[in-house]
This record gives structure tokens, sequence and C-alpha cells, in this order.
């Protein structure tokens, strides 16, 4: 057999059959086929070094690094489940984990993934298992959470891409209420980032004034224009009809920190004024707010500006 076919084998021949110089000359030489020529050129040809390092074979794992590899998949997992959720401890069917083909836990124990186990042979999930029972729960018989717990178990159905679950969960209180609001909230698209500041002047100011908390302005406003010195619309219609050189002689910024409108809707000033002293208690802030005025700003003719200004109190500690 050609010693050029790439299997290889001891060299039992006896080279003493064949001339010294024969040999090197043999060793040179390159055996190439189509159109081209021998090379007996030395620069050119591969040494028997290379040629074995070309064949050589993978070398075999360590013992160290065969007991560092992941188990060969598919996993196998019991009909019961053993399961350590951040420390929890839960058992349940397999076939609850795969109720729902489409979600995180149908996919974990599909068998295509590895779970690790702790000391004990419990699955592991790395995330807080407070919660995991009304998930189970959910799976195991399309029961709900009470009231008080529908959203952080709804977090942890987002988590868990628990599609079902995240529907019925929106179809009950607090959550349908939510997205009545949400849908209110989203005439103003600029509100999150104005919640933000109004977070951010009142820690400035109190930490500027060594305070336990700090007082600013806030106008909310519904109409789009603004009204006559007897505080009534001078039209029924929030749309004005006006042209673009008297629009500009309408407009006008109040001397406030933040300020929340126009907006189209049934919902007015109060309702907003409720949205924003919820979304910042959600957030631990101690808020108080009070009507103080108007801003009496003079525009043109007999029409001032009339928008209400509110005093928030924010209380850090």
């Amino acid at each position: 057999m050609s010693p050029f076919t790439g299997h290889r084998r001891p060299v039992s021949i006896a080279t003493a059959a064949y001339p010294a110089d024969l040999l090197t000359r043999a060793r040179g030489m390159v055996v190439v086929t189509g159109q081209n020529k021998v090379s007996g050129d030395p620069d050119d040809a591969m040494s028997s070094s290379d040629a074995e390092d070309d064949f050589q074979e993978p070398a075999t794992p360590t013992a160290t690094q065969a007991g560092q590899a992941l188990p060969l998949l598919p996993q196998q997992f019991p009909e019961v489940v053993p399961l350590n959720v951040g420390g929890m401890y839960f058992t349940t069917r397999l076939s609850t984990l795969r109720r729902y083909e489409d979600t995180m836990l149908a996919a974990m124990f599909s068998g295509r993934h590895y779970i690790p186990t702790d000391a004990e042979g419990r699955y592991f999930i790395d995330r807080d298992g407070t919660y995991f029972g009304d998930i189970l729960n959910f799976l195991r018989s399309g029961d709900l959470p009470p009231r008080e717990r529908v959203r952080s178990v709804y977090k942890e159905a987002q988590y868990y891409s628990i599609g079902p679950l995240l529907d019925n969960l929106e179809d009950i209180q607090p959550l349908k209420g939510e997205k009545v609001r949400q849908a209110f909230l989203g005439l103003m698209p600029y509100y999150k980032d104005h919640l933000e500041r109004i977070i951010e002047i009142a820690k400035l100011r109190a930490m500027q004034r060594k305070a336990r908390f700090a007082k600013l302005k806030v106008c909310v406003f519904k109409e789009e224009m603004p009204i006559t010195p007897y505080e009534c619309p001078h039209f029924n219609s929030l749309r004005f009809e006006r042209s673009e050189s008297e629009t500009k002689l309408f407009e006008h910024h109040c001397e406030v920190d933040v300020s929340f409108g126009p907006w189209e809707a049934v919902a007015d000033v109060y309702d907003l004024l409720h949205c924003i002293v919820t979304d910042l208690s959600d957030r631990g802030i101690t808020v108080d707010h009070q009507c103080i005025g108007v801003c009496d700003k003079h525009l043109i003719n007999h029409y001032y500006c009339k928008r209400p200004i509110y005093e928030f109190k924010i209380t850090w500690w």
C-alpha cells in the first residue's frame, strides 16, 4: 500500500537493502496526480514529520476532562419529579410540567436540556420559589391565585412563558383594571418620563437642602386651549379651529417643574392625579398633593392660562 494513502502503519521494511543515498532522495520527493509534475525540490517537499502530524488521531480525553463533561442528551426524567426552586421544595408529575408545550417548563423538562440536581437529587431551578406553588396549581387544575398575589404570580408567569395563565390573570382584578388605566395613560407617551422627572427633582432638592421632604409644582390640565377669565371653555369641544398664527399666540409653558396634558378622553384631571400618586406610591415614595391655584399668565386679549397648579410633597423618610 502506498505510504501516501493516509493510513499509518508500522514500517517494517528492511531498510538495509536500500542504499542510504536512495532513501534520502526518496524522502524529499512528493507524488502528485493530474497535470502537476513530480517535484524533487526539498523546499516544496513535505517532511515525514509534517505528514505524521497531518494524520494524527484525536487525543483521548483525560479522566478529569471526562468528569467535567455534561451528561449526554436527552436527559431522562422520572414520572414524579422532585424540584428545588430557589431553596423551596416541590413535587409534581412530569406531565404537569409539560402541560403546555410552549412554556419554559415544558422545554426544560423535555429532555433536550440538562437540568442540574442538588445533593438530594432534586432538579434545581435558580429562581425565587415563593409563587411557584401558584404556578403548579394552575398547571395542575387551572386554579388562579388570590387577588393580593395576582401581580406577583403574573411576573412569574411571564418568566416561565405560560401564556394561558397570563391570559387568565389579565382578565381579573387588579390586572383587568390596569389594562383600562394603561389605555388612558397611553394618550400621554411622556407619562413615565415625567414621573421620573418628579422623582429626580424631589431627590435633588431634598439632598441640596438636607431636608426630609421636597416640594415641587406640577401642572395637570386637560383642555387643549386656554380659557377665559370666567374659567369657562370658549368652545364646548376640545378642538379649536384656529389658524396657525393664532395658535402660536396661545403657546405657553406654565412656570412649574413638570406639566401633564393635554389629552382627549372622558378621564379628567383628578383621574390623572390618582394615576400619578398611585404609581409613585407603588415605588415606595410617600407623596401628598394639593391644588395651590391656577396659572394666571395673560396671553392675549381676554384670554388667560388658568391651568390648575398642584403642589406635590415628596417625603423621603
